[in-house]
């Protein structure tokens, strides 16, 4: 899928990685990794290990990282919430990582990365703002996850994704062999087959499978005849699949509007705001003694 990461930078490429902290902060919070608690005794296990990964990719000659932004749901709800009572909400999160959702940006912040704090939107809406909104401005977009939904900001070589668990990117065609489709048709895909981590449900009887074949034929959910009869490609349980389609297509719709990300996400920084320097010395040094130490450092410090 996609294909392995470059074995070496080329010097004097411009890159912009964006990553989606709410996830890092989760997976380092959930990891085997071991416990952390600050002098004030909070359990601060995400937040720590979410910076020693940003040090580690700050650090990683692979990545080459010249330009950085991170982008948090602050809180986890956002206007998608507002068109469907099923989104996903932050009901039932840990109150161990609510408790950091302040403390991380702080973190990020005192490594001298750009934080985007999001409320109205999500995280992944500002990355997808970000790869189009810098695309013209570097030689490449790293979007520094697998998440299928970010697939639709996929464009050729310049916009990828990095799966760095899976030592692996993805670019556009990655997305095709991942999910059958391609970039553009990622809502639409994500409409009829739902996607549980954001609460989409999908429609009944509809897998990857179908509404790839579907979705290659035809594009967009809005071009798929009501008719399975008249379809032009063979999908197993076309007359089962069809009446679904027809009786629920304004659901379909609305899901896959819930699944289009938006690029119109109000960032104000200018690619050379987000040009990694180094992390402010004081700044970072304060913010140790609070978090009780780590382990990296910066490879560099402004101030």
């Amino acid at each position: 899928m996609g294909y392995e990461r470059l074995p070496e930078v080329v010097k004097d490429m411009k890159r912009l990685h964006v990553i989606d902290g709410t996830y890092e902060l989760y997976r380092a919070h959930y990891s085997k990794r071991p416990s952390k608690f600050a002098p004030n005794g909070q359990d601060v296990k995400g937040t720590a290990g979410l910076m020693s990964s940003l040090l580690g990719l700050l650090a990683d000659q692979h990545e080459g990282v010249t330009h950085i932004a991170v982008a948090f749901d602050n809180p986890i709800e956002s206007f998608r919430n507002d068109l469907f009572a099923g989104y996903k909400t932050g009901e039932g999160m840990e109150p161990l990582l609510v408790a950091q959702m302040g403390l991380v940006e702080e973190a990020v912040a005192a490594l001298g990365i750009v934080v985007w704090s999001m409320a109205e939107f999500e995280a992944d809406d500002a990355l997808a703002t970000a790869a189009v909104k810098y695309r013209p401005d570097v030689d490449q977009v790293r979007i520094m996850t697998a998440d299928k939904d970010l697939g639709q900001s996929v464009d050729g070589d310049v916009v990828i994704q990095v799966d760095r668990m899976r030592d692996r990117i993805i670019n556009e065609q990655g997305v095709v062999e991942r999910n059958g489709v391609p970039p553009k048709s990622i809502p639409d895909w994500l409409g009829l087959v739902g996607d549980t981590a954001d609460g989409i449900p999908g429609l009944a009887g509809f897998g990857a499978k179908s509404a790839a074949t579907l979705l290659t034929e035809y594009g967009a959910i809005e071009e798929i005849p009501d008719d399975p009869q008249t379809w032009r490609v063979n999908v197993r349980g076309a007359a089962r699949l069809g009446e679904t389609l027809s009786r629920e297509r304004p659901a379909a719709l609305l899901y896959k509007q819930l699944a289009t990300l938006r690029a119109d996400v109000p960032l104000s920084e200018s690619i050379d705001d987000l040009e990694w320097l180094g992390a402010p010395r004081q700044l970072f040094d304060e913010f140790l003694v609070r978090l009780g130490g780590l382990t990296m450092r910066p490879k560099r410090f402004i101030g």
